[in-house]
């Protein structure tokens, strides 16, 4: 008996721990009990008490907020929030961008605060939208921006130019960001343009572009 119980102590202490890891998680959209996250550029759906190979538990999801464990620790996570679990404070902001299906780099991040799904586009000058964009984010752009014409894939479109206040994509955020406002109904992404990526070193690594914030 006591041989049997030693025999399984020895097992005990040799057992391989299952460690999990995840440096970047961002919830991309909540439901009740659910909600999609992105971990480390891999796209999971979290259920409640089904924890993902990641190791990530989702406690509870409303429409604002996410309560997710991980390692033990629950953190609160809201729509279009982020974290990176690898450092308490990073050593230099950056973020991560990876390839969609179509092969663009497309990310979740803010503008003035509110989520927005931007796609990475090195030709335009400026962050870009469409007016029913431009409307979710209460820019005022017919008051308080200023009349111009841009060049599109369409050829020449009325558009206005209008100051962000603040533009964050990862842990980078940038303050009086240029942006357009196409006078038209269009597609749900906003561009990331030059106005914000002439600020950031750019490194393309492949499936993901990695930008550091210039100090």
């Amino acid at each position: 008996m006591r041989n049997g119980l030693l025999a399984v102590l020895m097992l005990i202490g040799i057992a391989p721990c299952q460690v999990f890891s995840a440096e970047r998680i961002i919830v991309e959209a909540l439901f009740t009990g659910k909600a999609m996250v992105r971990v480390d550029g891999v796209r999971r759906l979290l259920k409640r008490n089904q924890p993902s190979p990641e190791g990530l538990l989702l406690i509870s999801a409303t429409s604002k907020e996410a309560v997710i464990e991980l390692d033990g620790e629950r953190r609160v996570y809201p729509l279009g929030g982020h974290i990176t679990t690898r450092f308490s404070t990073p050593e230099h902001l950056t973020a991560k961008v990876w390839r969609d299906q179509a092969g663009a780099y497309a990310t979740v991040g803010t503008i003035n605060g509110l989520t927005v799904n931007f796609l990475v586009d090195t030709g335009a000058t400026a962050v870009a939208m469409h007016a029913n964009q431009a409307k979710r984010l209460g820019i005022s752009y017919r008051i308080e921006g200023k009349p111009i014409y841009v060049n599109t894939a369409n050829g020449t479109t009325p558009a206005y130019e209008v100051t962000l206040d603040r533009v964050q994509v990862g842990d980078i955020t940038l303050r009086r960001i240029r942006g357009f406002v196409i006078d038209s109904i269009g597609p749900g992404r906003v561009l990331l343009g030059m106005s914000f990526l002439k600020r950031v070193k750019m490194e393309n690594r492949g499936e993901v572009l990695l930008l550091e914030r210039k100090f």
